[in-house]
């Protein structure tokens, strides 16, 4: 397994990567003074709050508080993970992005490369393979439109060992065939083409790369449908089919159909239903149900209406639990008898389809009439049972007020009040944002000395900085601390980079929010601002031990804590006597 990115190379990376180019190529912006505006893209909006800062690296939304890095826009506006933005950002600038133990993993750019080929040929004999026709037919009366198969990439996979023939040229290549599930190997030995006689579906990684393919059999045969096996790239207990198509075709997901093959996908979208993915052949994972909901926070499972379908239901249920913090929804939509995807739309049209999605049976009323129907309501015993048979599924959700509301509803079945086991309290709502337009004087100090210098990591190299800061109560106090040794240490760190270290910490948040901070100050008076703003903190932490000495001396004090007193009363004395000079002048 590949290690750790290193640090240092996020550090260079957020150094060559100009945030203002990258956001621009998602979204025009414009310039507005010093820094960029534009509408928002992670709300709706009609006057421009989203500023994004050269100087800082950083950018923020005044309306909805989206803030972040580089790193952290991918994220957020094309649901990546933070692996997955390193690799984009990198790849923009054409860097590898190493690991750390010397752990870069092995190049797979040959690999995607072979499969990119395989697709580009089963697209090509689909259009001029005599053997094609069959596929195109198939396809016709699917009532699948050449726009619509251009745009998934459809091929078809023609008799015999045609793409061994095409691409497996030198022995290299027919290794890299072999290692991406394109060939299989007979009882002798024998190498073939994995795909024959099949129309093919590419299926695409976060940045549209072929990682593998799905295969649907024309005419009678097993298996029907055929997957890419298990390979360096391919994993299909983590990959969604039509997840970049449909990232590509609306440009904000709200919510996403989960349906249970290709060829739903692809004659949705030939509806106009372009919001839908599809699992390759395995029920839904964990790793699946985090993919999705990084991508959207609603999910609609679609089965059929069948005993079978409503177990398949019921399994994606269970690994939903888990997975449903507050914000993020799950419902299910089961099918008429007879009916999937392809032909209800078919019937009923788009309009009367997305109605079915907008209807579909939320995760709690599912829970609780599937088991429901497992008791006798009626008796003490049977509510008793439901009890039993619920409680340990709302166990697994995450705390929270969904948890909370689960268990309420329980309680209202039942009658009476059932104790959560493992029970981990309510969640403390998140404090007040700060208004944009506020003044750092209206800050506390600490925030304030962090907002100035996260802002300004520059000012940590300023000799001499107040000194006796340090030893104050005040909560943040060890963050300013940390702060100030780490661009000691590394002058050459911007605000991008330390937000970036803070990233997976609780103070990142905070961190980001104080980045946006407005600053009303000219850039010498900032600078002046965070030294004063130190020096006030020590003022206040040696006010604090003088006067915890003074009420400690009731008591009697020690040798040195007579002589720290007698300290503080001069520097105190002393302090009194340069603010009275200062105001006399």
């Amino acid at each position: 397994m590949a290690g750790r990115i290193p640090t240092q190379f996020i550090d260079q990376l957020l150094d060559r990567v100009d945030i203002v180019d990258l956001i621009n190529s998602r979204i025009p912006l414009k310039k507005a003074g010093k820094d960029y505006q534009a509408c928002c893209p992670f709300h709706d909006e009609k006057t421009p709050s989203f500023t994004v800062s050269r100087e800082k690296q950083f950018y923020h939304c005044f309306g909805c508080g989206a803030h972040g890095t580089a790193i952290g826009f991918l994220m957020e506006y094309d649901n990546l993970g933070f692996v997955e933005a390193v690799e984009e950002l990198a790849a923009r600038q054409g860097l590898e992005v190493p690991r750390e133990g010397g752990d870069s993993g092995p190049d797979l750019r040959p690999l995607y490369g072979i499969l990119e080929q395989a697709a580009q040929f089963y697209r090509q004999a689909l259009r001029d393979d005599p053997a094609a026709s069959r596929a195109v037919d198939y396809l016709k009366r699917r009532g699948l439109s050449g726009e619509i198969a251009a745009r998934f990439g459809i091929g078809f996979a023609p008799p015999g060992n045609r793409l061994m023939q095409r691409l497996g040229s030198d022995p290299e290549a027919l290794q890299r065939l072999w290692v991406t599930g394109m060939l299989s190997e007979a009882e002798d030995g024998r190498r073939y083409d994995r795909f024959r006689e099949r129309i093919m579906f590419p299926i695409r990684n976060h940045r549209g790369q072929v990682i593998g393919f799905g295969g649907r059999l024309l005419g009678d045969g097993k298996p029907k449908y055929l997957n890419s096996p298990e390979t360096p790239l391919f994993h299909k207990g983590r990959e969604l089919y039509g997840l970049y198509e449909a990232r590509k075709a609306v440009r904000r997901l709200e919510r996403l159909l989960v349906v249970e093959g290709y060829m739903d996908v692809v004659a949705l979208a030939q509806f106009g239903i372009d919001d839908c993915v599809a699992t390759l052949g395995t029920a839904t994972t964990p790793e699946h149900m985090e993919r999705l909901f990084r991508t959207v926070p609603e999910l609609v499972f679609c089965f059929d209406g069948d005993r079978a379908g409503r177990e398949a239901g019921w399994k994606a249920l269970e690994t939903a639990l888990p997975a449903m913090k507050d914000g993020r929804e799950v419902r299910f939509l089961f099918l008429p008898e007879g009916e999937d995807p392809d032909s209800l739309v078919r019937r009923e049209g788009a309009d009367a389809f997305r109605q079915r999605l907008d209807d579909a049976t939320p995760l709690a009323r599912f829970l609780f009439e599937r088991l429901g129907a497992e008791v006798d309501m009626e008796s003490e015993s049977g509510r008793a049972r439901l009890v039993e048979l619920a409680r340990p599924l709302l166990q697994r959700l995450p705390a929270g007020v969904f948890r909370q509301l689960m268990f309420q509803r329980l309680n209202e079945l039942v009658g009476v009040d059932v104790v959560e086991q493992g029970r981990t309290g309510t969640t403390r709502p998140g404090r007040r944002r700060l208004p944009a337009g506020s003044s750092l004087g209206t800050m506390p100090p600490v925030r304030r000395a962090i907002a100035l210098l996260i802002t300004n990591p520059h000012f940590a190299s300023r000799d001499p900085l107040p000194s006796g800061w340090e030893k104050s109560p005040r909560p943040g106090i060890g963050l300013l601390q940390e702060l100030l040794d780490l661009l000691r240490s590394q002058p050459n760190l911007t605000t991008a980079s330390l937000l970036e270290r803070w990233r997976e910490r609780d103070e990142g948040r905070h961190l980001g929010r104080l980045a946006a901070t407005p600053l009303p100050l000219a850039a010498e008076q900032l600078e002046q601002e965070f030294h004063d703003t130190l020096e006030a903190l020590a003022r206040e932490a040696v006010d604090e031990e003088w006067e915890a000495l003074t009420r400690k001396a009731r008591q009697g004090l020690s040798e040195a804590e007579k002589s720290r007193l007698n300290q503080l009363l001069r520097e105190k004395a002393e302090r009194d006597r340069q603010s009275q000079s200062e105001n006399d002048g």
